[in-house]
């Protein structure tokens, strides 16, 4: 098989290397890297730290318990692999960076080239931040043991949206978030069995009429939305039509912070 040129490069800067071991071996993302569409590059920063025990990490100054990322190792790391000016945004994963999006999953993708810094421990030395990362991006308001978890999710989002990566055209079309979806939850999904356990498919999804279809699945969208994730009806891209049948659901898309009408 030819391989092109990735439209994409991931460099990832940890101390556990091994913990991407599986999940880059496996399903799309082993298959787009056999294609060609993603590059992925491991860099162990243990690697690069000076002694012959290699440590890369102390006691922070000003006491408190836990051990704190050297900046000598990383800053070594970073730069040995990436030349100065940096050719690709440098990213730490920190629960303090802006919080992870499909927006910024977007605005991520058209980099032709990403490096990931993933803490460990009680965090990193300040330095690293203030004179090495160019972004820091946190997936969401809770604790991690380290940023490799949260760099596999920031990798698969983004590979996600290079184009020949699902393999068919529509296939990220109704992800939940997908701009496609202009700021609406994924609605139900149904495949065979017809019937399972006394629950059945809807009659309109084997009525063959794609366009009862596509406005039952946006519907479903919309309530779902309405009951799980109110909060994002007002950014979501809706006509009149829509606000009416949310409406005629029980729910307010215009009210400033949208829920059920009975409820207030």
């Amino acid at each position: 098989m030819e391989r092109m040129n990735p439209a994409i490069r991931f460099d990832i800067f940890t101390l556990f290397p091994g913990i991407f071991t599986g999940f880059l071996a496996e399903s799309m993302l082993k298959r787009a890297q056999e294609r060609g569409l993603i590059q992925v590059a491991l860099h162990d920063i243990r690697q690069y730290a000076a002694g012959p025990h290699r440590v890369c990490d102390d006691t922070p100054y000003g006491g408190g318990g836990g051990m704190v990322l050297k900046p000598e190792p990383v800053f070594a790391a970073v730069e040995s692999v990436l030349e100065a000016p940096p050719p690709a945004p440098i990213i730490l994963l920190t629960p303090q960076g802006r919080v992870f999006s499909q927006a910024l999953a977007a605005e991520l993708s058209r980099h032709p080239r990403l490096a990931f810094i993933c803490g460990r421990y009680e965090g990193v030395d300040e330095r690293i931040r203030q004179g090495l990362a160019t972004d820091e991006i946190s997936v969401g308001d809770y604790v991690l043991s380290g940023g490799e978890v949260a760099a596999m999710v920031v990798m698969e989002a983004v590979s996600r949206l290079m184009p020949g990566f699902l393999g068919f055209a529509d296939g990220a079309r109704q992800d939940s978030h997908a701009r496609h979806m202009q700021g609406l939850l994924e609605g139900p999904q149904y495949t065979r069995p017809l019937a399972f356990r006394d629950m059945a498919v809807p009659d309109v999804l084997l009525s063959g009429h794609h366009a009862r279809v596509d406005q039952w699945r946006r519907e479903q969208a919309l309530l779902r939305t309405a009951q799980r994730r109110p909060d994002l009806l007002p950014r979501a891209a809706l006509d009149e039509r829509e606000r009416q049948f949310l409406r005629s659901r029980g729910y307010d898309p215009d009210a400033p912070s949208p829920g059920r009408v009975d409820d207030r």
